[in-house]
């Protein structure tokens, strides 16, 4: 409160930044006067539900909408205003300027603290044809509407999904359990470019088993049609054709009213904000989707586009704005999408980041059940670690399998946010019982792989070397695992029967151990270096990560038997 009088305090934009910070406002302050500003329809819905309604999963509109005008009045007594566009701010009046889009009048709205909650607006390149009837966006609930309706006004049956981050996989999988035709165009040599790209070929592989074509390294060029859009013609001449087009080409801040009101802008031109979410009018704060962020990896700023902490930053702007000093630690853009029967997710830095800013870091995989394998219905996942190479912190993190992904990744995340180490992953204590997980979790089991390779254990490499006919390649798998494929040159000798196979081993040649996950092959490496062997290697993660990595690059150094 300033005086006698009551907080006035205006936020411009809904869904989880406005709404949120709304509701807090009026937790702390009974007396506040807020007013919701909100250019849509809807003042808050679940966003990231919409391709979940897109494809049925989610039958009812209504449960899309967390809150409406009405019972934000009638439980926070909030004066929220939809299909009014603030087109305006008067920093030194305090006022922000309002068209009433049904009538087109105008008025102004005075302020004490003023939230932006604009978040972002969907990527639209100057593509030829872009405005044609039939190419959509998927940002609200009216965009979904749009497009049910012209599935069952043309009974679409091709659609062209163009864009394979997050919410591009997610239409697709959805317009595929509707028994939609689906091809999807990435412009990126690999789908979901935030991962690192072997970690991806497991949702690649469920891609083409559900029927869906992808095309990868090509972008759009133009849309053509007379009274719609018919085809998509991409940059190397292909042209695509379909009933209908949704575009997942990813978003950016929408900042223009920040803009024009002289607020600093930071990295990506989102708007630049301190710890405390206030932006360089220290009356006027902003978050979510509109503001840069604390990356909590290197602490620099980054934008970061993600609900979880558009929802924390809600809360903590509510309180900011009531007096309260409370700080915005940052964000580790943890995140996770299913396709299919593929779980994929990540936090932190992924390795080609990593690579890009320098520091020093080396990678550790794993792959185990999500449960005692003993236990009926276990599936592998895979994990991989980045670690920076001097201290052994982890720096990031990418789970991909079919169940219990997403519990690794929050302890990964929790890890990273804690600054532990390698030797910290490997000591923590957490639940097993045989339907949730193995005594030693797959998470344990990657700390101690990456503490291996951090205290100088094991030495391991990444990938097969160039040079493939100066070394011995060892399989110590079973037969029957052989017999599905093996790298070409390997032999195999058993883990159980190498101490009886010594003889066969070329101790002039550097020896490369590898097995399904790499457990097994560390345990050879121990034997070796044990029996006076110098020049021994694992190859991490074994031979589930190499044919990862093979099948994204077409190189042919795995052989399948048969």
């Amino acid at each position: 409160m300033e005086g006698s009088r009551s907080l006035r305090v205006v936020i411009v934009g809904g869904v989880a930044l406005g709404a949120g910070a709304a509701a807090k406002v009026r937790r702390m302050d009974e007396s506040a006067n807020i007013v919701l500003i909100e250019k849509g329809p809807h003042v808050s819905f679940a966003n990231c539900g919409l391709p979940y309604y897109l494809g049925g999963v989610i039958a009812d509109r209504n449960d899309l909408l967390l809150h409406t005008p009405a019972s934000l009045r009638a439980r926070f007594n909030i004066d929220v205003r939809t299909r009014q566009e603030v087109i305006g701010i008067d920093r030194t009046r305090k006022v922000v300027q309002v068209r009433d889009l049904p009538t087109g009048n105008m008025y102004e709205e005075p302020y004490d603290k003023l939230v932006l909650a604009l978040g972002a607006k969907p990527l639209l390149p100057p593509i030829p044809g872009l405005q044609l009837p039939g190419v959509f966006t998927v940002r609200n609930v009216p965009d979904v509407d749009a497009i049910k309706q012209w599935i069952d006004l043309y009974d679409a049956k091709r659609v062209a999904v163009i864009g394979a981050g997050f919410i591009g996989i997610e239409i697709v999988e959805n317009l595929r359990d509707l028994g939609l035709s689906v091809t999807l165009i990435e412009k990126s040599t690999q789908i979901l470019p935030p991962f690192d790209e072997e970690m991806t070929t497991r949702v690649y592989d469920e891609l083409e088993r559900m029927g869906v074509a992808t095309i990868l390294g090509d972008g759009v060029a133009a849309f053509h049609g007379e009274d719609r859009a018919q085809t998509v013609v991409l940059e190397s001449g292909k042209e695509v054709a379909a009933d209908l087009f949704i575009l997942g080409l990813g978003v950016r801040p929408d900042v223009q009213i920040a803009k024009e009101a002289g607020l600093e802008l930071g990295v990506a031109g989102a708007v630049k904000v301190n710890d405390y979410l206030q932006t360089s009018d220290p009356d006027i704060y902003s978050g979510g989707d509109m503001a840069e962020v604390k990356y909590l990896v290197d602490g620099k700023m980054r934008w970061i586009a993600l609900a979880g902490s558009a929802n924390k930053q809600a809360r903590i702007i509510g309180m900011n704005v009531c007096g309260s000093r409370v700080k915005f630690r940052g964000s580790l853009g943890t995140s996770i999408v299913k396709f299919g029967s593929v779980t994929i997710g990540m936090t932190g830095m992924s390795e080609k980041a990593t690579k890009a800013t320098g520091i020093p870091y080396f990678v550790s995989y794993v792959t185990a059940g999500h449960h005692a394998s003993y236990y009926p219905g276990a599936h592998n996942l895979t994990i991989k670690l980045v670690v920076e190479e001097s201290t052994g912190r982890i720096i990031g993190g990418q789970v991909v399998g079919r169940e219990g992904v997403d519990k690794r990744v929050d302890v990964i995340a929790t890890a990273i946010f804690g600054r532990m180490t390698v030797e910290d992953l490997a000591d923590l204590d957490l639940a097993y019982a045989p339907p949730f997980s193995a005594a030693k979790d797959p998470v344990i089991m990657a700390g101690m792989a990456a503490e291996h390779l951090y205290d100088g254990t094991v030495e391991a490499l990444n990938e097969l070397p160039k040079d493939l006919a100066k070394w011995q390649i060892v399989d110590v798998r079973r037969p029957d695992e052989v017999a599905a494929g093996m790298i070409a040159g390997a032999i195999n000798i058993p883990l159980d029967e190498l101490r009886q196979r010594l003889s066969e081993l070329d101790s002039k040649k550097p020896i490369l151990l590898y097995c399904q996950g790499g457990q097994r092959s560390y345990f050879a490496y121990q034997m070796l270096k044990g029996q006076g062997f110098s020049r021994v290697y694992n190859l991490s993660g074994g031979y589930i990560v190499q044919k990862l990595r093979e099948q994204q690059n077409g190189n042919p150094s795995l052989v399948t038997a048969g």
